[in-house]
């Protein structure tokens, strides 16, 4: 294997990488808006 190849493989998996970080985030962001967003309805409802 040659440095280019090396190179695109170190960049292939470093992408892959990201995308599964920025996917876990915006699960994780939606979720804690979904959860937020149902504690104040809980909240009017209780009042």
């Amino acid at each position: 294997m040659n440095f280019e190849s090396i190179a695109l493989s170190i960049l292939a998996v470093l992408a892959f990488g990201l995308l599964f970080v920025v996917t876990g985030g915006v699960l994780y962001l939606t979720n804690v808006e979904w959860r937020d967003r149902r504690r104040q309805e809980r909240e009017k409802k209780g009042r």
